[in-house]
């Protein structure tokens, strides 16, 4: 028996096989937030770092997400790694229609006017650099002007469509 005859036959690609190959990576969790009228703010799983000279970091927003009209405009945006203790938080952040600032969410104004969510395990005031068309998304390219990574605590990981947390 041959390595190439254990592989099933493949699926068309299309959005769920997409959604199905994403949900096998484990990705850390953020949340993204911006100064509006309110402020706004959603659970982004595709942070990723891009460059550290300039220091640039991207992430992936839909276009009917509610905070997308915010964030369309928005020249100054706040990235915030979730711990694993802050499961409700990513859960508020991701629901449709909540009330994402309300209490019990702690937060604060930070520089540029970026909402600043409370005990998470780093944050990063970023300066909106890109907005690139991407399907029925838009991905973001950001630089970090400030930030504080020391919070304390262990990641909060999203794998197989949960919140989860390492395990020793």
């Amino acid at each position: 028996m041959t390595a190439s005859s254990d592989l099933q036959a493949p699926q068309l690609a299309g959005a769920d096989v997409l959604r199905s190959l994403f949900r096998r990576q484990a990705s850390t969790v953020a949340v993204v937030t911006a100064r509006g009228q309110r402020p706004v703010g959603f659970t982004a799983t595709s942070l990723t770092s891009v460059s550290a000279e300039p220091p640039l970091l991207s992430f992936g927003v839909g276009t009917t997400s509610s905070s997308w009209p915010v964030l369309a405009t928005a020249r100054w945006l706040g990235v915030h790694l979730l711990g694993e203790h802050q499961r409700e938080l990513a859960a508020t952040f991701a629901r449709s229609g909540a009330d994402r600032f309300a209490p019990p969410t702690r937060w604060r104004t930070g520089p540029e006017g970026v909402p600043l969510l409370d005990g998470v395990l780093a944050w990063a005031v970023c300066e909106v650099e890109a907005r690139i068309p991407a399907g029925d998304h838009r991905v973001v390219i950001a630089r970090v002007h400030a930030g504080d990574p020391t919070g304390a605590g262990r990641p909060l990981l999203y794998h197989q469509g949960r919140f989860n947390a390492l395990r020793d």
